[in-house]
């Protein structure tokens, strides 16, 4: 039996993201954000869903740019402190000891330690209520080459240690159980998930 709740985001869990942005590194920003996504493929978009009263908010919507960077274990602390403290108050990158780094296209810098650096330039602005959307272009990606498996080329998801965010609290990204179509192409794990419930 499932209990009726009100209305609520509710979909977890979430990328853990630091998105960055600034024109200069005068005004170089880092803020937390878990409401970011993937919209298209082709051509490449993402989104990244900001209140108006943040710090980040006017210099995203001035100057069109920002750049999603994925975390890790390592940069935990730094994620949720960037998320908690705003950056009219402190230089997140100074306080937090992340190095910017110049991006490929956007003038918003990518933040170093992160393994994974989405450059996007913003489309679209929606303003939905307590949040607006901006929906962006990717314009370029940059990865860190460690954790790029020299054989297959694929990014090493396990080794980055990724993080993620649910309801309030951040998780480590878990076990790999399967493969884009598993369920349709003989897996064995799909083999022993029916054997598990043959058992039952």
């Amino acid at each position: 039996m499932k209990a009726s709740w009100k209305p609520g985001t509710m979909v977890y869990p979430l990328p853990a993201v630091m998105v960055s942005c600034g024109a200069t590194p005068e005004e170089y920003n880092i803020m937390t954000a878990a409401w970011v996504g993937t919209i298209c493929s082709e051509p490449a978009m993402c989104y990244v869903s900001i209140r108006p009263e943040r710090h980040s908010y006017e210099i995203v919507k001035r100057t069109g740019e920002f750049v999603i960077n994925l975390t890790t274990e390592a940069l935990a602390e730094a994620t949720d402190w960037c998320g908690v403290r705003s950056g009219r108050d402190f230089d997140k990158f100074d306080h937090c000891g992340l190095t910017a780094e110049r991006c490929a296209v956007v003038s918003a810098p990518a933040i170093a330690e992160a393994p994974v650096s989405i450059e996007c330039r913003v489309r679209e602005v929606v303003a939905l209520g307590s949040h607006d959307m901006f929906i962006a272009e990717v314009v370029n990606v940059l990865v860190d080459e460690q954790y790029i498996d020299p054989e297959t080329g694929k990014f090493d998801l396990e080794r980055a240690r990724l993080i993620c965010y649910s309801h309030g609290e951040y998780f480590k990204v878990g076990e790999l159980i399967g493969n884009f179509g598993w369920t349709v192409r003989g897996s064995s794990k799909r083999k022993e998930i029916k054997r598990d419930k043959k058992k039952e």
